[in-house]
């Protein structure tokens, strides 16, 4: 791996942990600040709400720059805000400091995403990105396990305290590895917004929203799924979590090469595909701890198989405002990420049991993929119309 991707990757760790170890330290969190476990959840929706508002805005902002830069300053912000975090004395401290840690989330894989494709070998740039959210996958295997035990026997605090730390080595490493890529000349912040005229564009944003909501939808819930319908132990969620993440490392992989051998577009459709049988799957399945455990690195494999693609479909989509594109693909997967811990908790509320938010994911990744489709189809009409 070129040590350039490799800043990246550590990048995608620390936000990797910061993202999702919230789900397994609800409870702790809850706890400790003494509120309710659906309270807790809103900190879940306050970082993803952060994603929402800083991907676009800091993109635009500090689109001139020299990648390097913006990185590094990102990661700074990172850096700081999930230090507040860590000292958080209360509900609303926290939740502020959640928000603003999410600010950066967005941006710093939307530019990565960016940079890693023009770091890239001809013909290999979706590998490339799929580095990047490597990260994230190591977070799911090593850091959020590993975050959710220390949360549970020691302190949450500690948790976000070793965030820290990754994010300073992410920092170094930006400084020492990184290349001076230039800054992007005659920057046209008008063509730029452009984006957003393109009926594809939104075609992907409501697929990306509402699909990738669908592995959200499951994972949220995860914990108590895996407690009161399978019946594991409070214990082995930490162990299963592991499970989970090294799916999640599988699919990322497959993912790149998915979209560097056919066209993203396909690659995601049938990937959006692919989840919504697993989800069901996973609905049916999990009163049998075994096929629970299988179902878990299935699904984890599944789901971020289709990051790679995506990213790369976004990024072929907006020509002339990539970095903006692909840190509103970012702000997509936050929007797919509340939507679907908000959805999926609808028929908790209603008093179905945990299997229900797994039902509800299957039905967004099914209409998720019917956005793919519906891109899939314009972009035909729009080659025999060229042709014609």
């Amino acid at each position: 791996m070129k040590r350039s991707l490799l800043t990246l990757t550590l990048g995608g760790l620390g936000i990797g942990i910061t993202e999702f170890v919230m789900m397994g330290l609800l409870p702790d969190i809850a706890k400790d600040l003494n509120i309710s476990i659906p309270q807790a959840g809103h900190l879940i929706s306050a970082y993803a709400l952060g994603v929402v508002i800083g991907a676009p805005l800091l993109v635009l902002i500090a689109g001139s720059y020299p990648p390097k830069r913006i990185l590094m300053v990102l990661m700074g912000m990172f850096t700081v805000f999930n230090a507040l975090s860590a000292f958080a004395p209360g509900y609303h401290t926290m939740f502020i400091a959640r928000l603003l840690a999410g600010l950066p989330h967005g941006a710093f894989f939307g530019v990565g995403s960016v940079v890693a494709s023009r770091l890239a070998d001809k013909g290999k740039e979706a590998r490339a990105v799929s580095l990047m959210f490597a990260g994230l996958t190591v977070a799911n295997i090593l850091g959020v396990p590993l975050g959710t035990y220390i949360g549970h026997n020691f302190s949450w605090r500690y948790t976000f305290v070793i965030i820290v730390i990754v994010g300073l080595v992410t920092l170094l490493s930006l400084k020492f590895w990184m290349p001076n890529l230039p800054a992007t000349k005659n920057r046209d912040l008008g063509k730029e917004l452009n984006f957003f005229k393109l009926p594809e564009s939104w075609l992907i944003i409501l697929m990306i929203a509402i699909g990738t909501g669908g592995l959200f939808s499951w994972y949220s819930y995860i914990a108590p799924l895996l407690t009161e319908v399978s019946g594991f132990s409070a214990g082995s969620i930490t162990y299963i979590l592991v499970i989970a993440g090294a799916g999640m490392m599988v699919g990322n992989f497959i993912g790149g090469r998915l979209a560097d051998r056919f066209s993203p577009a396909r690659a995601t459709f049938a990937l959006l595909i692919a989840m919504s049988v697993t989800l069901l799957i996973v609905h049916f399945v999990s009163g049998n701890q075994v096929m629970a455990l299988i179902m878990t690195f299935v699904a984890g494999a599944v789901a971020f198989a289709a990051a790679s693609p995506i990213q790369m479909l976004m990024i072929n989509t907006a020509k002339g405002s990539e970095m903006l594109a692909a840190s509103v693909s970012q702000a997509s997967f936050n929007i797919g990420n509340a939507l679907g811990a908000f959805l999926g908790g609808l028929p908790l509320l209603a008093g179905y049991d945990y299997t229900s938010p797994v039902a509800v994911g299957s039905m967004m990744a099914l209409t998720g993929a019917a956005f793919a489709w519906m891109l899939i189809a314009r972009a035909k009409r729009v080659t025999r119309f060229a042709m014609s």
